[in-house]
C-alpha cells in the first residue's frame, strides 16, 4: 500500500497545468468623469463611465464635477486618462458591491494635469478604503515626478469581508482639490497572497502575517531580463510587469536568456501565479559571476514591512540536475538563502517556483522618507560546479501598519523634474504682457528714482539683524534688503532647494561665489541661489548692494 501511495502523492503535487488565465468573480473598470462606456484599444477592455453609475452617491452634482486635462501627453492612453472627476469641497465615496468576500485588487489611476483651471500642483488629498488609510495628503504630481512617469497607478490589495462592499473615499486637503481618472477592482484567488505559504523573515524570527486584516500596496512588479508585460497579457488579473533595467545597481547587467518551451505549472505554483513570459525570461550572471554581485536597488517608504516575492525557474539547458547551480540571495545585506537550488525546489527545468521574504525597512533618524531596499545574488563560492545565479521575476508589497499604508510625498531633487511630467502643465503658461510691462516701466521711472534715493539713505543706517530660525518663508520684514516686500527665505528652505548646496546643482560662479539652481514650493518654482564665499575679495557690503539691485528688478517686473 505504501509503495502505491508515495508515487500517487508525487503525481498530485507536481502534476502540471496548462497556462490558462484566472477568471475573476469581480471586475469593475470605471472611467471617472466619463458619461458613457468606452472601449480602450491600449488594454482591450471596456471602461464604464461614472456619470450615471450605480457606484456614485446621490449628491454627485453638488460634491464633484467632471473635467478634462488641458493637455494629454500622447504617450498616455486616452482611457481612462482623458477624463477625471474632481472633488474640491468635501469627501466623496464610491461604493462597489462585490459578489463575494475575499481579496481584491484596487487600482487607482492618476494623470497630474490642469483640470478646469485647477493646477496640478494644488492637488493634495487622502484616500481610504474599508477602514484602511491608503494615501494621506497625496500629490500625484510629486509622485509622478519622482517616478519619472507621466501618470501614476497605485495598486492596493484589500480583503473584503462579509459586508461584500468595497468603499473608496477621496478627501481633499485644506485649500486643495482631489481627482481621480480611473478605478479598477478585480478579484484574485484566495491564497495567491493572503494566507499563502509561510514567508521567511529577514533578520527576525517572526513578523507580520498577511491575512484578511492586512492591506497591501504593490510597489514593484518586474519581469527580470524580459520585456514589459501589459495587463491584458497577465493571467486574468490585469497586472502590469515592468522591466528591471533601471533598478540594476552597477554596470553588471548579466545575461538575459529565454526559454522557448511551455512552462510546467504545478499545484504549488498554479498557472495564475505569474504569466509564462515571466518564467520564460530571466536575468542571470553568466561566466563572469565570480567578479560581481547581481544587485537591484528599489526606493521604498521607510517605516514599513515589505514582502518580496521572488519568481524563479531554471531555463538554461546546461543546468539539468540538483546541485548544478547553487547561489546566495541577500536582502538588505542579510543572507536569506545560503544555497538556493532552483532545480531542487522544482524537480526540473521549466518548472516555476516562488519564494516569499518579509523585511522591515527602518526610518532614518525616526523620520519617514524614501530608503533603498537592496536585493542581491552571488554564486555559492563553495560550489565546484556551475557558478551562476538568476532571477525571473519580482513582486514587492508594502504591508499596512495598524490599518495604515500612507507615507509622505517624496522629496524631489532637480533630476526628478522630468519633461514628460511637466508637459502636462504646458497649457497653463501664458506669454507675458510685454507691452504692458514696458508701459509700466516707462511710467514708473520717477517712482524708481525715489526708491533708489530711499535705499541709499537707509543703507547708511545700521541694519538690525533678524533671526531666520523659522521654518517658513516670510514677506515684508523690516530690513533694507526686504524693504521692497520681496520674499525672504529661511536657511532650511535654501538648503533643501539646493540639496545642501550640492555641486550637482551649481550652474556657475562669480566674484561672490557659486550660483545654484534650486526648486521650491513643492518643486513648482525654479530659483537661482547665489552663495557668498567668505574668502571672496568682494565682501558683504558689495553682496548686499547686488541683492538690492535684484530687488529693484523684481519690483519692475512685478509692476
Amino acid at each position: 500500500m505504501l509503495a502505491f501511495c508515495l508515487p500517487f502523492f508525487f503525481v498530485l503535487l507536481f502534476s502540471t497545468t496548462s497556462s490558462q488565465a484566472d477568471t475573476p468573480t469581480d471586475h469593475f473598470f470605471l472611467s471617472c468623469g466619463s458619461s458613457a462606456a468606452t472601449y480602450s484599444n491600449s488594454d482591450q477592455r471596456y471602461w464604464d463611465g461614472d456619470q450615471h453609475s450605480k457606484f456614485m452617491p446621490s449628491n454627485i452634482t453638488t460634491t464633484s464635477f467632471s473635467s478634462h486635462p488641458d493637455n494629454l501627453d500622447p504617450s498616455v492612453p486616452q482611457i481612462p486618462y482623458s477624463t477625471a472627476r474632481i472633488f474640491n469641497t468635501c469627501s466623496f465615496t464610491y461604493t462597489f458591491p462585490v459578489s463575494s468576500q475575499g481579496p481584491k485588487y484596487l487600482r487607482l489611476h492618476f494623470y497630474p494635469a490642469t483640470y478646469s483651471g485647477l493646477h496640478t500642483e494644488q492637488s493634495f488629498f487622502s484616500v481610504s478604503s474599508n477602514g484602511y488609510s491608503l494615501l494621506t495628503n497625496f500629490s500625484a504630481f510629486l509622485v509622478a515626478s519622482f517616478m519619472a512617469k507621466s501618470h501614476v497607478v497605485k495598486e492596493f490589495l484589500i480583503y473584503v469581508k462579509d459586508t461584500q462592499i468595497l468603499n473608496v473615499t477621496f478627501t481633499p486637503s485644506p485649500n486643495a482639490y482631489a481627482f481621480i481618472n480611473g478605478i479598477e477592482i478585480v478579484s484574485m484567488p484566495e491564497h495567491l497572497y493572503f494566507n499563502a505559504k509561510t514567508p521567511k523573515y529577514v533578520n527576525e524570527y517572526t513578523g507580520p502575517v498577511i491575512n484578511m486584516d492586512t492591506a497591501l500596496e504593490n510597489v514593484y512588479r518586474l519581469n527580470m531580463g524580459g520585456g514589459q508585460i501589459t495587463g491584458n497579457n497577465d493571467t486574468g488579473m490585469y497586472r502590469s510587469w515592468d522591466q528591471d533595467n533601471k533598478y540594476i545597481y552597477g554596470a553588471a547587467f548579466g545575461l538575459t536568456p529565454t526559454y522557448p518551451s511551455p512552462i510546467m505549472y504545478t499545484m504549488e505554483t498554479p498557472n495564475y501565479t505569474a504569466p509564462e513570459l515571466v518564467y520564460q525570461s530571466q536575468r542571470s550572471m553568466g561566466n563572469q559571476s565570480d567578479k560581481y554581485n547581481l544587485t537591484w536597488r528599489f526606493p521604498v517608504d521607510s517605516g514599513f514591512y515589505y514582502m518580496l516575492r521572488l519568481h524563479l525557474c531554471n531555463i538554461i539547458q546546461e543546468y539539468t540536475k540538483e546541485g548544478d547551480v547553487l547561489f546566495r540571495i541577500f536582502i538588505n545585506n542579510q543572507t536569506v538563502e545560503q544555497e538556493a537550488d532552483v532545480i531542487h525546489w522544482t524537480h526540473g527545468s521549466g518548472y516555476p517556483v516562488f519564494k516569499d521574504y518579509i523585511v522591515f525597512v527602518n526610518s532614518n533618524g525616526g523620520h519617514r522618507s524614501k530608503q533603498d531596499l537592496w536585493l542581491a545574488m552571488h554564486p555559492d563560492p563553495n560550489s565546484d560546479l556551475c557558478h551562476d545565479a538568476y532571477l525571473n521575476g519580482l513582486e514587492a508589497f508594502k504591508l499596512s501598519v495598524n490599518g495604515n499604508l500612507s507615507s509622505p510625498n517624496p522629496e524631489l531633487s532637480p533630476d526628478h523634474l522630468q519633461p514628460s511630467v511637466l508637459s502636462a502643465t504646458k497649457g497653463e503658461k501664458k506669454n507675458p504682457p510685454f507691452s504692458a510691462i514696458f508701459g509700466v516701466v516707462g511710467g514708473c521711472l520717477v517712482l524708481l528714482l525715489s526708491i533708489l534715493i530711499l535705499i541709499v539713505f537707509r543703507r547708511q543706517r545700521r541694519v538690525k539683524h533678524h533671526s531666520t530660525t523659522t521654518n517658513k518663508s516670510s514677506w515684508g520684514q523690516t530690513s533694507s534688503v526686504t524693504i521692497l516686500r520681496c520674499r525672504r527665505f529661511t536657511l532650511q528652505e535654501i538648503k533643501m532647494a539646493t540639496d545642501e548646496f550640492n555641486d550637482n546643482c551649481s550652474i556657475g560662479s562669480g566674484g561672490f561665489g557659486k550660483v545654484y539652481k534650486g526648486y521650491m514650493d513643492n518643486a513648482t518654482t525654479i530659483v537661482a541661489i547665489k552663495r557668498l564665499n567668505p574668502s571672496s575679495s568682494q565682501g558683504p557690503h558689495e553682496f548686499l548692494t547686488e541683492i538690492v539691485r535684484l530687488n529693484i528688478l523684481c519690483l519692475i517686473f512685478n509692476l
